[in-house]
């Protein structure tokens, strides 16, 4: 894709951070957006920043639910037709030792990071796949974690979470090639970037809202992702700028700090070598979280 003017880009977790950058840059583009967001209030203001309504609606929409989803899509399709740019991209984040991550944690997380690229996946495909069969062109953009890639301690249930992102992106590229269609794909992995995942218990529904009081190790990865997001040095619109680079190029892969890039290979090498997991932390052992 590169004539980005007059088509329609679906961006969901689209009032904060990475998604409320990419709409920023979808706008500055001549996009006509569809912005999904649990958050209301933060959503409006977006909307109300960007102007232009008649070419850019929001939509207060939980991903986890699948029906809200379906909704979301047919919001689109009767407002602005086709859509040919989707970012699955709304997110959360919970850490602490895997053994004290309640149900509801469990729930709440996966029900976002995957369930909501699940969803997106299975209401937006079919349509982008009509469009492309068209030749229209068409991409999906998948935000999933370096955390998808290793596995640090306290992250568990985040964790998790994208590692099954980074293996149904690769899952989906192969079965749009498989299906004989040319809808491009790019999986974004950023690693610590100053976004509102660290805030992210603010938008958690009361539904999956009623554990215990937060333990030790559940403050500790609190603390290390607070310190995490506020060493970081590259910005949110940096982040959206790499991504519509690698959508003009057609790019899979974009991993925002390719200094994890060696941890990664390691990771793998311990796995291949039969070897004891590998330490995500060995060359920078400054960071390791502590729990006290």
């Amino acid at each position: 894709m590169q004539d980005f003017h007059g088509r329609t880009a679906v961006i969901t977790g689209a009032a904060s951070g990475f998604g409320r950058e990419f709409a920023r840059s979808a706008r500055s583009l001549g996009m006509r957006l569809v912005l999904a967001d649990v958050d209301q209030a933060a959503l409006e203001e977006l909307v109300a920043e960007l102007g232009d309504k008649p070419n850019v609606i929001g939509v207060r929409v939980d991903v986890s639910q699948a029906a809200q989803v379906e909704r979301l899509a047919a919001r689109a399709q009767r407002e602005f037709g086709p859509v040919d740019l989707l970012f699955n991209n709304a997110g959360v984040g919970a850490g602490g030792y895997v053994w004290e991550n309640t149900e509801h944690d469990w729930q709440w997380v996966l029900g976002v990071n995957l369930m909501g690229v699940v969803h997106g996946l299975h209401y937006f495909v079919p349509g982008m796949l009509e469009s492309s069969r068209a030749g229209e062109p068409a991409h999906i953009v998948n935000t999933a974690s370096a955390a998808g890639w290793l596995s640090a301690p306290l992250m568990g249930v985040y964790s998790v979470s994208k590692h099954a992102v980074v293996a149904l992106t690769e899952s989906l590229f192969h079965d749009l090639r498989l299906a004989d269609s040319k809808i491009g794909v790019t999986l974004l992995s950023p690693a610590f970037v100053a976004t509102g995942i660290g805030r992210s218990e603010r938008n958690r529904p009361d539904r999956t809202a009623d554990g215990p009081a937060p333990t030790a190790s559940q403050r500790a990865a609190h603390t290390q992702t607070a310190k995490a997001i506020e060493s970081s040095r590259l910005s949110a619109a940096q982040v959206a700028q790499m991504t519509f680079d690698a959508i003009r190029a057609e790019r899979f892969y974009v991993f925002t700090h390719p200094r994890i890039l060696p941890t990664v290979s390691s990771r793998v090498r311990h796995a291949v070598e039969g070897l004891l997991p590998a330490d995500p932390y060995e060359g920078q052992p400054e960071n390791r979280p502590r729990v006290d």
